[in-house]
């Protein structure tokens, strides 16, 4: 089972070079629940984390630091690693400190701190001290390192085969073998970056910042940090705003067809729009610009198509594609890309936007992160681990996801997602009924979400205690601050000004 990645490609490019912009993470096709009997409250410290002091320091127009935090929060006076967070202060009379994720998992929080000051609104901007964080494992706290390039492609990129039963079982050998080689690379960090820990340094983050409550935003998979927190310390909640929601209660099966569907009809929205455009390179019928998609896909997989640094594959192929229908801005780069491979057999445009979904370098082939790695690091921990896959339970798979969609199906069912994954986290989050006892919490679903699809910002605020959701009506991932003014107005008045939206508010 694939991931899919939340990405916004900006509106411009120079020639064959795509410059692109980070906005939102998504899920991994895995179950995000965890073990009932999770505590809704720290371990007790003996306080010294809790009493650190950030050392802020410039860094450009931001203030950096680092936060120390339990390695293992089973031994909270253990050793500890880093966890880098930076912040936009507040232009006004500051009431309080705003932590954001960007989703993932694997997403840079000091990337979105980063950019957060052009996108978000005014109100928010002068009450707010703007905080971003690398989750523990991400980016520039202690990461997570599974090796060189060619071994993170081999497991990431390559089109292997799952046909037989002995490609089953070298699928889930394959994770047995990356998991051991990041736990080389990386040490005990890999054992110990799941959400609840994660949600974990959240709460140590709020009391070093001086904080009596959590206000936080989060985007796709920062949705299911900020659920998770609420569920473990529903007294701790402030302002919470979960933007792009993930309902990660669903079986893992759910999670997969509902991102199916979600991606089938973005792409059929991008043809319908397509054909409005004179240079489309498609079939004016609809369906025959799917099956026409789905061959150059599935082609790819036996014969790569030449690109600028490298061979495109298949799974490449859908790399490319599908990150383009993250933002209806984004699907002019998708009509180029096709119009290249359609006419000249040749994918330089599709390779590189591949490549920006996986935070590759285009011409090195370097990873310029590791959001890829810890994209499986973070969700196979998450994930509930289940009996060892056979070829009936893949073949099973494989016929639901190609129902749930004829053009990306075999994609999505082209993996064994985490099963056999060896490591374990030693908390999961199996109920969201401690949130409760929480504050009122904003959720928000776009009603053409690909990645998370609308129909999960319903669920997830139906489990949570008291939560009113927020409708963003359009296309592409996430909506606060790439939608309209009427959500940066609802979100700023419920972030800044405690009002909650009305429920059914539509924008």
């Amino acid at each position: 089972m694939k991931p899919t990645v939340s990405k916004q490609l900006t509106a411009a490019a120079a020639s064959a070079a795509v410059a692109i912009l980070i906005l939102a993470g998504c899920t991994p096709e895995r179950t995000q629940v965890t073990p009932s009997g999770v505590p809704s409250v720290a371990p007790t410290l003996e306080g010294e984390l809790y009493e650190q002091e950030i050392a802020w320091e410039p860094c450009d127009e931001l203030e950096c630091g680092t936060l120390l935090v339990p390695l293992d929060w089973d031994n909270p006076a253990g050793e500890t690693v880093e966890v880098k967070v930076n912040r936009l202060q507040a232009t006004g009379a500051k009431m309080g400190s705003l932590l954001i994720n960007p989703g993932g998992p694997g997403g840079s929080g000091l990337d979105l701190t980063a950019y957060f000051g052009g996108m978000a609104g005014e109100d928010l901007l002068e009450a707010y001290d703007v905080v971003g964080f690398d989750p523990r494992g991400v980016g520039q706290s202690t990461p997570m390192d599974c090796g060189d390039a060619s071994t993170v492609d081999a497991y990431v990129v390559t089109d292997w085969p799952l046909e037989t039963e002995a490609d089953v079982e070298a699928a889930r050998q394959r994770n047995v073998d990356f998991a051991g080689e990041c736990r080389e690379h990386s040490g005990a960090i890999v054992e110990n970056m799941d959400t609840v820990s994660a949600a974990r340094d959240m709460d140590l983050l709020r009391a070093v910042l001086g904080d009596e409550k959590l206000n936080y935003l989060g985007f796709s998979y920062g949705t299911q940090l900020g659920a998770t927190y609420a569920q473990l310390y529903p007294a701790n909640v402030g302002r919470l705003v979960l933007d792009g929601a993930v309902d990660f209660m669903l079986p893992a099966d759910e999670q997969a067809e509902g991102q199916a569907v979600g991606f089938e009809r973005a792409l059929g929205n991008y043809i319908e729009w397509c054909h409005t455009e004179d240079d489309c390179p498609l079939d004016s019928n609809t369906d025959a610009a799917r099956k026409q998609i789905h061959d150059l896909t599935i082609g790819a997989i036996a014969d790569p198509l030449p690109g600028a640094t490298g061979d495109v594959n298949g799974n490449l192929m859908v790399y490319g594609i599908v990150v383009t229908l993250y933002d209806e801005a984004s699907w002019p780069y998708l009509t180029t890309a096709l119009q290249e491979v359609i006419d000249h057999d040749t994918a330089n445009i599709m390779g590189q936007l591949a490549d920006f979904y996986l935070d590759r370098d285009p011409y090195s082939g370097e990873y310029t992160s590791n959001s890829t790695v810890a994209f499986y690091g973070v969700g196979c921990l998450d994930a509930e681990p289940g009996p060892p896959w056979d070829l009936a339970h893949v073949d099973q798979f494989r016929a639901q996801m190609e129902a749930a969609s004829p053009t990306f199906g075999w994609w999505f069912a082209s993996s064994v997602g985490c099963n056999s994954w060896p490591l374990q986290p030693n908390e999961r989050v199996t109920s969201l009924d401690a949130t409760v006892d929480a504050a009122p919490i904003l959720v928000i679903g776009t009603t053409n979400d690909p990645a998370t699809p609308y129909a999960w910002a319903q669920s997830l605020t139906q489990q949570l205690g008291h939560a009113t959701l927020l409708t963003y009506d359009g296309e592409g991932h996430t909506a606060y601050g790439r939608s309209n003014q009427c959500i940066i107005d609802a979100v700023d008045g419920f972030l800044v000004d405690g009002k909650m939206p009305a429920e059914g508010t539509v924008c």
